[in-house]
């Protein structure tokens, strides 16, 4: 769709800082066809495991600094990034098998937390260890090396807190697989 023709805003993105994680390569592969299960359930549960215990920092750009004032007040944060490793000709995709399991039927892209998307603008919440300076230190992110950061924001209980929530079936699986 052309923004022009529909009136739309030109949207513009821009990083106001990186990831310095030990985390250097994606757990999934992704592929024109699926998001292709690289590691075992076992293993990405261990992987899993690993990520919640990781510590990385997020170095916000020295201009964006002023912007963290207050936000080491918080416990969570929601931090929106952009998965920099995800081939461009990769995010045309519009249906997946979700963690690239056959056995679950093709799911719409939106209705997966796959990376391979339109506009691949990720979000996680994480523990906010500790700040300093232009650095938020968090524990648990499953963001790489080097993944531009587009926002941050504080995570509040309040505002996104909401009951009686449905999952499909093949996410409940996958979530109780996974110890989630």
């Amino acid at each position: 769709m052309n923004t022009q023709q529909t009136n739309l805003p030109e949207m513009t993105l821009v990083p106001v800082g990186l990831v310095q994680s030990s985390l250097k390569v994606p757990s999934l592969k992704v592929t024109r066809e699926n998001l292709e299960l690289k590691p075992s359930m076992e293993e990405l549960k261990q992987q899993q495991r690993e990520i919640a215990n990781t510590l990385s920092e997020i170095v916000i750009f020295k201009q964006w600094e002023p912007l963290l004032k207050g936000i080491e007040a918080f416990s969570h944060i929601l931090v929106l990034y952009w998965p920099h490793l995800i081939d461009p000709e990769k995010r045309n995709l519009e249906q997946v098998h979700p963690m690239g399991r056959k056995e679950i039927p093709l799911q719409g892209i939106y209705a997966t937390c796959s990376p391979a998307r339109p506009n691949p603008v990720l979000v996680s919440a994480v523990q906010l260890v500790g700040r300093e300076e232009n650095k938020l230190i968090v524990k648990g992110f499953e963001a790489l090396d080097q993944s531009p950061v587009i926002d941050i924001k504080p995570y509040s209980a309040h505002y996104m807190k909401k009951e009686n929530l449905v999952f499909p079936e093949w996410m409940r699986k996958i979530n109780e697989e996974l110890g989630i």
